[in-house]
């Protein structure tokens, strides 16, 4: 599991260093903080490749860029502190076969995934014959499309595709159909709404694929490529999962070694293009689906950005401070910095939309926040006029609905006032 990571003088703060918890990890602040940059520096230290463009860092007379990182790799805890080489444009790697750190995997907001498989990504490795070489690919890097139709550079086939895949799978109706059969139940936003698949059908007379479908509530079949933004993500999530694993076991088999004991999973917006109420249960599921998918004891450590209240709400009843954190990116004066928060339930949505977390004043509109704003300033005063009581009452009155709890304070003070009565 990937431990310890630090950086220096690279990223939005000239310091940021993080402990990370064995099994959970949310990462919370503002856009534009550097949450989407910790985890593209968290993959290239596991795997030693970049997801995207390299980390770049700060300039001057005085900077010494360095990222230092601590993992438990197969045969022991790894360490390594990275310098940048300012004339290479490069970040120093350790010479050597690299460590091996178990499974990684990292989706992306933009719909692309990045895998690193240890039966597959790792150095080929045989003394007695000569070979120590890296002449495997360094990493798996699907872009959005390469999810869908397949991942073949240079001609060499590494996946189908979901599309190709999913309906092979269908048709044979064997392991990789069952158990994609499991992620997309254990996916689905509730019981009520489960992720089933249709029929195979054609869309097109131009396209000779079998195109898989899946059975909507409303009593269509619906064509993969044609579900929502939401759906998408989570059928793809469901597919490089099965993937992913269905790979590495037949990889291991091939190379007679035991699959992995751990795996590292990295998500930029967990929730993103979802419902409230698969917001509310998705980050249980994807824990509980790895579990299932592999079916025997393999560690599984999380580490994932939110910006959604509803997800913290809803992981209250599952967070156990000795083995999750909850870390959050902040503006202090005009500098970024990190902070592990102490974790507290705090019972629903709209109290850690107020929480240190979130920053918000009030759960409301922006409008209602500063009517509210304004009503409280005017009754911690004394010597109130009756026009300026009129003016901030049209204000709650434009704002606030009838039943909003705030009239209950307003309506006493007014009446201790004198204003109404």
């Amino acid at each position: 599991m990937l431990e310890k990571l630090a950086l220096k003088d690279v990223g939005p703060a000239p310091q940021l260093a993080f402990d990370f918890a064995p099994r959970l990890n949310l990462l919370t602040g503002d856009n534009g903080l550097g949450k989407t940059f910790i985890l593209d520096v968290a993959w290239w230290a596991l795997t030693r490749s970049w997801p995207d463009a390299p980390a770049m860092p700060q300039r001057g007379a005085s900077v010494a860029p360095t990222i230092a990182f601590e993992f438990s790799g197969k045969s022991g805890p790894i360490e390594y502190t990275s310098t940048y080489d300012f004339p290479s444009q490069s970040w120093t790697r350790k010479g050597g076969r690299p460590a091996n750190p178990g499974m990684v995997l990292y989706a992306r907001i933009d719909g692309s995934f990045s895998v690193w498989d240890p039966a597959r990504n790792y150095w080929k490795q045989a003394p007695s014959l000569g070979v120590d070489a890296p002449d495997r690919p360094i990493a798996y890097q699907f872009a959005p499309q390469d999810v869908w139709n397949g991942l073949e550079p240079q001609g060499k086939i590494y996946c189908n595709g979901l599309i190709r895949d999913w309906a092979t799978w269908q048709g044979r109706n064997g392991e990789a159909f069952h158990q994609l059969l499991l992620a997309l139940k254990t996916l689905s936003p509730s019981s009520s709404e489960p992720l089933v698949p249709g029929e195979l059908t054609r869309i097109s007379i131009e396209d000779v694929r079998d195109m898989p479908t899946l059975k909507a509530p409303y009593g269509q079949e619906v064509a993969v490529i044609h579900a929502s933004a939401g759906v998408k993500r989570i059928i793809s999530l469901a597919y490089l999962l099965v993937w992913t694993w269905q790979e590495h076991v037949q990889a291991s088999r091939l190379l007679n070694q035991d699959t992995t004991n751990q795996i590292i999973f990295l998500i930029d917006e967990i929730e993103a293009h979802l419902h409230p109420r698969w917001q509310r249960t998705i980050l249980r599921s994807i824990l509980e689906v790895m579990a299932a998918l592999t079916g025997q004891d393999v560690g599984v450590q999380l580490l994932t950005v939110t910006h959604s209240p509803l997800l913290l709400a809803s992981v209250e009843p599952l967070f156990d401070e000795k083995i999750d954190a909850l870390w959050n990116l902040d503006i202090v004066g005009q500098q970024v910095e990190l902070r592990r928060e102490a974790w507290r339930r705090r019972g629903d949505a709209n109290a850690w939309l107020t929480s240190d977390v979130f920053d918000l004043a009030e759960p409301r509109s922006l409008e209602a926040e500063q009517a509210i704003q304004h009503a409280e300033a005017l009754m911690s005063r004394k010597d109130v006029q009756r026009d300026e009581f009129l003016r901030v009452q049209l204000q709650l009155r434009g704002s606030l609905p009838d039943v909003d709890p705030f009239w209950l304070r307003w309506g006493f003070w007014a009446q201790e006032s004198g204003f109404e009565k």
